[in-house]
């Protein structure tokens, strides 16, 4: 079976790097896996397609993973460039230009790849029929600036098993200063006494501009939120309070491009976790429940008295660190669309060749998506799914909170499976993705039947490349927020006290 799923382009790059990583020559490589240099070169430049049996035998030869082998993502800014280079020149419009090919050589430098992509990708912008002037256009810089920001972020989070050991220790003497030791969850009152330590109060209210999830009044150091019932309930309302916390209790600033933000907004939400839901106490928890066989992310969300989602959170941060336990996260729509993911067990995450997962799409027979399909989808769907990179076990919860709601999943590899609860389920599944005969491609019999017959008309979909807006040319402090009812809000705040 061939991984035809993959750029060819893409995985001769990913194998070349990790061959001269390895500090093997072609010859040597080929002695190791038993293929001729010729067709190891093949490969590297993009002209064949790897076999499934071949990936597994270069993995073990190069002593990394399958899947870093079968990442979607260029291994270097260089072969980003060179990958990219490659695929506009495929484009249509670059063909009807009737310019000779380029080949990326060694004397063409970055700054050039650099500069040939982005004027490309503008002239594209500019003419996709669409009527609309050049300032009503997404911005490029923007666009791309989230999605690296995103990837990033994700690299490092993955580095470090998802675990910020500064966060925790602020977090912790925060809890220490107001008197919480544990081990039940973090009560109102000891919420409001930490907002306290760092010097703020706390205000609900109602007529919170819709753009916003709080308002903070620096000067007169208020931490305006709303009232319960706009933000779905006790547990919402105090996940907004503690992210909003973690911005000053992190001294954050106000940031001034893309990857600021997005950093500030993880660590926020990391502190808001370690915040709600100690890490002592769940550590004791955890260890409570492995010992049992028992691991439970919707025991974490009762116990600490947070949502589901910030409870998937939480396992993640403190599992490997403190058990040695690797995991992954994902958050997806019911059409298996990525808002969120995580990993450092080795399963393989769709993704751009920048590195890009948001927008991907989920294999059809993953736990994500087949929670959707199980005759009680708003159940903990348990599931063990055999993929190209190894067999992973998962539990996936629908959270209702949005339209027909997501999905969000934890798992593991399934030789750790057996400390969570769930584990012994006897639905298992086979993704043979990304070879596109696994479910992104109808099958033979079907084409037969409909191929020429069928005229589906498509439902539109909100395009993103990030959980970030980038329609501004320039980067806001403030993605997606209206400054102008944020400042209205103050001035009737200010008018009342």
């Amino acid at each position: 079976m061939t991984v035809q799923a993959l750029d060819s382009v893409v995985f001769g790059k990913r194998l070349r790097h990790l061959r001269r990583r390895a500090g093997l020559t072609l010859a040597a490589l080929g002695e190791k896996v038993g293929s001729s240099a010729s067709y190891l070169s093949q490969l590297e430049n993009g002209h064949r397609e790897p076999r499934l049996s071949t990936v597994n035998q270069l993995a073990g030869a190069l002593g990394c993973t399958p899947a870093e082998l079968l990442s979607a993502a260029a291994p270097s800014r260089r072969a980003e460039l060179e990958v990219s280079l490659a695929r506009l020149q495929e484009d249509p419009l670059y063909r009807s230009l009737r310019l000779p090919y380029l080949k990326p050589s060694p004397r063409l430098d970055g700054a050039a790849l650099e500069h040939i992509i982005t004027l490309f990708a503008r002239v594209r912008e500019l003419t996709d029929g669409s009527g609309r002037a050049a300032g009503q256009h997404t911005s490029l810089t923007g666009a791309l600036g989230a999605r690296a920001a995103n990837a990033a972020m994700r690299e490092e989070m993955r580095r470090r098993d998802n675990y910020f050991e500064e966060i925790e220790k602020i977090a912790t003497g925060a809890l220490d200063a107001v008197g919480h030791t544990g081990p039940g969850s973090v009560s109102e009152r000891h919420l409001s006494e930490a907002a306290a330590h760092f010097g703020f109060t706390v205000a609900r209210v109602q007529g919170l501009p819709a753009s916003t999830r709080s308002i903070t009044d620096t000067a007169a150091r208020v931490i305006y939120v709303p009232q319960r019932n706009a933000t779905g309930g006790t547990r919402s309302s105090r996940s907004v309070i503690a992210q909003t916390l973690g911005h000053f209790a992190l001294g954050h600033s106000e940031p001034a491009d893309f990857e600021t933000y997005v950093r500030q907004r993880v660590e926020a939400n990391y502190f808001a976790g370690a915040l709600l839901a100690p890490e002592r106490s769940v550590v004791r928890v955890l260890a409570e429940a492995k010992r049992n066989h028992d691991i439970s992310v919707d025991d974490l969300g009762e116990m600490f008295y947070i949502s589901y989602e910030m409870a998937a959170h939480r396992l993640t941060n403190l599992i490997t660190r403190h058990f040695g336990i690797p995991v992954h996260f994902q958050r997806s729509d019911h059409e298996g669309r990525l808002w969120k993911a995580y990993e450092n067990d080795g399963v393989l995450l769709p993704a751009d060749v920048d590195g890009t997962i948001e927008g991907q799409r989920l294999c059809r027979w993953w736990s994500s998506r087949q929670a959707f399909e199980s005759e009680d989808s708003y159940e903990l769907h348990y599931q063990h799914t055999e993929t190209v990179t190894g067999t992973f076990w998962c539990v996936t919860h629908i959270d209702l909170d949005r339209d027909r709601g997501d999905a969000i999943t934890i798992g593991t590899v399934e030789e750790m499976a057996h400390w969570f609860r769930g584990s012994d389920t006897a639905r298992r599944a086979v993704s043979r993705c990304p070879d596109p005969s696994c479910c992104r491609r109808p099958s033979a019999e079907a084409v037969a039947r409909w191929d020429g017959l069928a005229w589906p008309s498509a439902r539109d979909h909100s395009g993103f490349v990030s959980g970030l807006p980038t329609d501004t040319v320039v980067f806001s402090a403030h993605p997606g927020v209206d400054l102008i009812d944020v400042y209205a809000f103050l001035d009737r705040r200010r008018d009342l006290g």
